[in-house]
């Protein structure tokens, strides 16, 4: 009689309760500038990624970037992205273009069935973005958006101090991006600068903005310019003196709890900075100082007829040594092998992140005007139910469910 098999019982069983190997994500990265670049590292420096294909329509330097990452022969180069659907073996498309860009090769990638990571914003509407999310979901495959700053470890850090209430009651909060250029053409310094700090603070806070205000100035030529509008306003060609280069923004998170934030890239005195302010104490988000993130606490007291300090020292906090965006590349590739939604950074947060710059697009269009957010949006939406109640009377405790909650900087 013949065997059954020549392998013994223990290999036999051994050979069943092996886990199936799981062939890596093929990717293609689009975009061969800055940001692409570092993606393209990233994503060659993780075993659960292969990147099969590098896009890039400037022949020049996709040719530059290949021999600089010293990319293999079977690394598909390639100048039009409508290429990428011929490949072999395509399972995710990395976008790192200009916005503009964004829509018509997001839509082309999930119709085509694959898995997208889309540098942000995701588009430069919050209706268009929502109905690639809407197309995602149809298509069974993952949206996620590159808002590097939600992985960074000093935010995380100061998510877990929020969390535990460390600065008492919130009262208001400030900050600052500003540098002296690059100065963009196709943008205005509120599209091009503000969605990190609003992604921080709604990711602090766990909120949205329930109303904005905005105004700016302007001193630069852009020639042939143009920003996004507000859905609710025609999109229109703006001269030099309508494309900011500083804005200022107010926006008021629930219940009541002000934010008053500038970005500008006509200014020689650089920061990266951002403040919360709470009863009990600040805390302190700062790029640029050696301790990224520090929290002071201290409150005021009243005695003796007048107001007495009491503490008001500030400590560094431990932030992990971690690169945000190889986080980001780990998490995209986690969620597309899991097949499971982002929590943390996926397209609707992207759509919610535009909803509010369209609010302060509106108002800078509108003259300082406030501007409800949720009246920007063609579709209200909320991007998780767990997301806290607006009217809730306690801001100071963020909600950990929330899309909000929880390299080099962005």
């Amino acid at each position: 009689m013949e065997p059954f098999s020549t392998l013994s019982p223990l290999s036999s069983l051994s050979s069943l309760s092996s886990p199936p190997v799981v062939p890596a994500t093929a990717v293609a990265v689009v975009g061969a500038g800055r940001w692409g670049r570092h993606l393209l590292r990233n994503f060659r420096s993780l075993p659960q990624a292969e990147v099969v294909a590098l896009v890039d329509w400037d022949t020049t330097a996709l040719q530059t970037l290949a021999q600089r990452c010293d990319l293999p022969p079977t690394v598909a180069l390639l100048s039009d992205w409508q290429q990428l659907w011929q490949l072999p073996r395509l399972d995710a498309v990395v976008v790192a273009t200009p916005a503009a860009a964004h829509e018509a090769l997001i839509r082309s990638a999930l119709m085509h069935h694959c898995h997208v990571l889309a540098e942000k914003p995701l588009t430069l509407s919050s209706a268009t973005a929502q109905a690639l999310c809407q197309l995602a979901q149809q298509q069974q495959r993952q949206l996620v958006v590159d808002h590097t700053y939600l992985f960074h470890p000093a935010v995380q850090s100061g998510q877990t101090a929020l969390v535990r209430q460390e600065l008492g009651s919130l009262r208001h909060g400030y900050g600052s991006r500003t540098h002296l250029g690059p100065v963009r053409q196709d943008v205005d310094a509120l599209w091009d600068l503000a969605i990190h700090d609003l992604c921080i603070f709604n990711h602090w806070l766990g909120y949205l903005p329930l109303k904005v205000q905005a105004e700016g100035l302007s001193w630069l030529p852009h020639p042939g310019a143009s920003v996004p509008s507000s859905p609710s306003l025609s999109s229109q060609s703006l001269s030099s003196e309508n494309l900011m280069d500083q804005v200022w923004a107010t926006l008021i998170y629930p219940p009541n709890l002000p934010v008053r934030l500038q970005w500008g890239w006509a200014n020689a005195d650089k920061q990266r900075r951002l403040v919360l302010v709470g009863d009990r104490g600040s805390l302190v988000l700062d790029e640029l100082a050696p301790q990224p993130l520090v929290l002071y606490q201290g409150h005021l007291e009243f005695q003796g007829g007048g107001w007495q300090v009491y503490g008001g020292a500030g400590h560094g906090l431990p932030v992990a040594h971690r690169e945000p965006l190889q986080e980001v590349c780990q998490h995209f590739l986690d969620c597309v092998r899991e097949q499971r939604r982002s929590t943390l950074s996926d397209g609707w947060v992207g759509v919610t992140l535009l909803r509010v710059l369209e609010a302060l697009s509106r108002s800078l269009q509108e003259g300082g005007k406030w501007v409800t957010v949720a009246d920007c949006s063609p579709h209200p939406l909320s991007p998780n139910p767990s997301s806290p109640n607006p009217s809730s009377p306690n801001p100071s405790s963020p909600n950990s469910s929330s899309p909000w909650s929880p390299s080099p900087w962005p």
